[in-house]
């Protein structure tokens, strides 16, 4: 399975660096493009987290600009919010990475990071805060069908 599981939590070292999970280093580099970086990091829009996401999969998120004027206001709006914060990242032979200090901030770690396995792509949360999330996030699923899955859900439908 080549997706993100999980959540782990690993401290900053005394030089700013933090080792990427070992199984997320394993996604990483088995959906890795030659010649582009490992993965591209960048502010959450409505959270208080960084998403980090393959290239790969960074490009085909950022595809729908394609299809807007290139010169409207809304092309404009959407590729300023996907790449003027975006950071590609390639990791140290150890797996460790650099958080940029803009990106710190946004998320509000310090000297500890919770990564959260998101399926396709993976977040980086200050610790307590990715706890409060999961609980919000474990809460609010409760309530979600999934789309064409009726038959499927609890109590079936027929």
């Amino acid at each position: 399975m080549s997706v993100f599981l999980g959540t782990h939590q690993n401290r900053i070292d005394a030089k700013g660096r933090v080792s990427i999970p070992a199984g997320f280093r394993t996604v990483l580099r088995a959906k890795a493009v030659e010649g582009e970086a490992l993965m591209i990091l960048r502010p959450s829009h409505t959270l208080p987290c960084i998403e980090a996401w393959p290239s790969a999969a960074f490009s085909a998120l950022a595809q729908p600009l394609d299809r807007l004027d290139m010169f409207s206001d809304e092309h404009d709006d959407l590729a300023a919010a996907l790449y003027a914060d975006a950071y590609p990242l390639d990791s140290d032979k150890e797996g460790r990475i650099i958080l940029p200090d803009f990106l710190r901030e946004h998320a509000g770690i310090t000297d500890q990071v919770a990564f959260m396995g998101l399926g396709r792509i993976f977040q980086i949360w200050e610790p307590k805060a990715a706890d409060q999330r999961r609980a919000e996030a474990r809460q609010r699923s409760r309530r979600v069908t999934l789309p064409g899955n009726r038959d499927n859900a609890p109590g079936g439908a027929a």
